[in-house]
């Protein structure tokens, strides 16, 4: 007997669920089953980062802030060079004259990330933060 490559499952949705994630997956171009199986992986993704500090992950701290508040950039700077074992690269875009957008590309354990991440979002000025990490260890 052949092991098969997939494995199918039975699921139970409310109706209205159901009409939203076919909505959102014509709109995207995907099917249910890449849909579903995306979803199961961020799903599982976040338990291990969440469950496992020790976990090596990769991803993005995002934030969108005022350059114009006093010592922002000059805190925002020092805070970054405190974490360089982290942080491989970041970009900055000056969005207009009182706001920029910061992208910062980290690896490394994901709880040292969440910590870069709060630290940043609580500089006075920082109006929105995004942290984006994916899980190394299986």
């Amino acid at each position: 007997m052949t092991e098969s490559r997939v494995a199918r499952i039975s699921m139970s949705l409310p109706p209205m669920l159901l009409d939203e994630l076919d909505a959102v997956i014509q709109e995207i171009g995907l099917d249910r089953s890449k849909a579903l199986q995306q979803a199961i992986r961020d799903f599982i993704t976040n338990h291990q980062l969440e469950s496992n500090p020790d976990a090596e992950g990769v991803g993005t701290i995002t934030l969108l802030y005022e350059h114009d508040v006093a010592g922002l950039e000059a805190e925002l700077t020092e805070i970054q060079h405190h974490h360089t074992d982290l942080i491989t690269s970041a970009t900055h875009v000056h969005l207009d004259g009182h706001h920029c957008f910061q992208v910062i590309v980290v690896k490394g354990k994901t709880a040292q990330i969440h910590q870069l991440a709060v630290a940043l979002q609580g500089l006075r000025g920082v109006r929105q933060i995004k942290r984006t990490v994916l899980t190394t260890t299986n």
